[in-house]
């Protein structure tokens, strides 16, 4: 098969699924706003239709969704720049995904660590959409031919799936018409762990909400998190292997590595020898005057969801123009009458 050449894009999909944090900030908004103006298709999507595969309160997932295209917008995401919109306003992707779940194979789902995780014991239970969803993820990839995927480690075995499905997808048809989607991993600097254990991922289904930065959270209970967060009694080092046994100062150190965009040495040669009653009142000044105008934006924009809602619909438009005509070509080469009319 000769090899085709794609159109350099990004994709990335992140779900709606309550307040957004730090670390989704620092992890992943913040560096999708900061790589959208690097002259590569920038394609950004809330996976509502992910969400139902456990039970959603419909009124929740309406109100999650928002919140989401919020944090968004007020971490710098430009709608013209970038396409946003929300999955089911686009209906390629379930279209797609008929198709790939025809190309998967049952051991490929069976072997995702997340079906595991999440179905456990209950398996007979759990919904199919849990179980088949890798596939509709697959499709809100390869519905763009996108070419990469922002992922932690953590989902990178779904990229590992996508890829598995277009080589399938190629070799049973013998066209290369999908791209071998390359994963991007997040970086160790932007892994942002909770406030209370640095040993664990900072998440908002966290029970504490003393473990986590909201997005949403105002300026003094920003400040208020940051001087609770848990430390340990040593001054910091002055040297960035100095924090290898000491997660919730490396956790802390990051944090502000990230915030001030710099590396973790030069934070070292800066911050070295502080204590932390020094180093928390800096950290916490830096995070205020970073996300306070975040979460004022969200709140300015949840305050009228119209303009939110004509963002994306503006945006699953522009996401429909690429969309449409890849699937239209996908069902001319498996066959199915009247794709090309």
């Amino acid at each position: 098969m000769p090899e085709a050449a794609f159109t350099p894009r990004v994709f990335s999909g992140i779900q709606p699924s309550g307040n957004l944090t730090l670390g989704n900030y620092l992890g992943a908004l913040k560096r999708f706003a900061d790589s959208q103006n690097e002259g590569i298709d920038s394609i950004f999507c809330m996976v509502d239709l992910h969400a139902m595969t456990v039970w959603q309160d419909p009124d929740a997932l309406r109100q999650a969704t928002r919140l989401l295209a919020a944090g968004f917008i007020a971490s710098g995401i430009d709608p013209e720049k970038s396409i946003l919109f929300n999955q089911s306003q686009v209906p390629e992707h379930t279209q797609m995904a008929w198709i790939f779940n025809c190309v998967a194979r049952m051991g490929w789902m069976q072997r995702m660590t997340q079906w595991k995780d999440k179905a456990g014991k209950n398996q007979q239970n759990a919904s199919l959409g849990l179980f088949a969803y890798p596939a509709l993820m697959a499709a809100d990839i390869l519905v763009y031919h996108a070419t990469h995927v922002p992922v932690g480690e953590d989902q990178k075995q779904h990229v590992e799936l996508t890829r598995d499905i277009a080589i399938k997808f190629n070799n049973d048809f013998g066209q290369e018409f999908f791209p071998i989607t390359e994963p991007v991993i997040e970086g160790a600097a932007t892994r942002v762990m909770s406030l209370r254990d640095g040993t664990k991922k900072m998440s908002k289904s966290d029970p504490s909400d003393m473990s986590r930065i909201n997005l949403t959270d105002d300026a003094e209970t920003i400040a208020k998190k940051i001087r609770k967060a848990k430390t340990d009694p040593e001054p910091l080092p002055s040297e960035a292997k100095g924090l290898e046994d000491r997660a919730e100062a490396r956790n802390l150190v990051n944090i502000y590595a990230a915030l001030s965009e710099q590396s973790v040495d030069q934070v070292m040669t800066e911050m070295g020898g502080k204590a932390f009653s020094e180093f928390k009142p800096i950290l916490a000044d830096l995070a205020v005057d970073r996300l306070a105008p975040i979460s004022g934006e969200m709140a300015r924009l949840m305050g009228d969801v119209s303009e939110i809602d004509r963002i994306l619909a503006r945006g699953a438009e522009r996401a429909r123009e690429i969309a449409s005509p890849i699937l239209q070509k996908t069902y001319d080469i498996v066959g199915l009458v009247g794709a090309k009319g």
